[in-house]
Formats: structure tokens, sequence, C-alpha cells
């Protein structure tokens, strides 16, 4: 079992930035990919980044240039560093890590943080 807390989001304004965290426990795992979505209200969740164990990170359109996820693995932890921010990224960002299952080294299953809120307000 593998529990997720996020961390570093709250209040900021047009412009400014927040550094997410997320670090997961709960015993012996293997991670595939960590990453975060997000979901503002009245909208789908959608996936902002995501990196995979070996480094290779995926970013939504609409951040690029802007964010940066990075990983420490031996911590098992996973950032979001949030620059230049703007009134559309406001949302509840969610964590998530594909942990893969027992005796398999392909079928993965998916773990969720409780997610952490993000306003941008002037």
């Amino acid at each position: 079992q593998v529990q997720l807390v996020e961390s570093g989001g709250g209040l900021v304004q047009p412009g400014g930035s927040l550094r997410l965290s997320c670090a997961a426990s709960g015993g012996f795992f293997t991670i595939n990919t960590m990453g975060w979505y997000r979901q503002a209200p009245g909208k789908e969740r959608e996936l902002v980044a995501g990196i995979r164990s070996g480094g290779r990170t995926n970013y939504a359109d609409s951040v690029k240039g802007r964010f940066t996820i990075s990983r420490d693995n031996a911590k098992n932890t996973v950032y979001l560093q949030m620059n230049n921010l703007k009134p559309e990224d406001a949302a509840v960002y969610y964590c998530y890590a594909d942990v893969f299952l027992r005796f398999s080294d392909s079928l993965l299953y998916p773990y969720w943080g409780q997610g952490t809120q993000v306003t941008v307000s002037s």
C-alpha cells in the first residue's frame, strides 16, 4: 500500500511561483511514473506533467515553459515548480504515482494523493 502526501499549495498572485511536493511512502515498492493532474471547478481533470523513473518528462501545452517537474527517486518524491502562474492555473492539484504490482514488471496500479489547492488571485 502506498500513500502520497502533497504539500506546497496555497494562494499566490498572478506571475508568482509555487513549488509543489509529493512524497510516496508505505513500504517497499517500485514506481514507474509520477506526476500531477489538476482539476478546476467546472472543468475536466487534466494531466499537468509526468516524469518517468528514468527522467523522461511530458507537460501539458498550457504549462510548457512555465512549469518544471522533477523527481528524487531516492526519496520517492516528485516536485512541480510552477512559475509565472496565471489565473487559469488555479485548481486542485493531485499527485499520482503508477506503482508496479507485486510479481510484475509491467502491470501498474495508480495511487493518488488527496490534492492540494492552488489559488491564483490578485
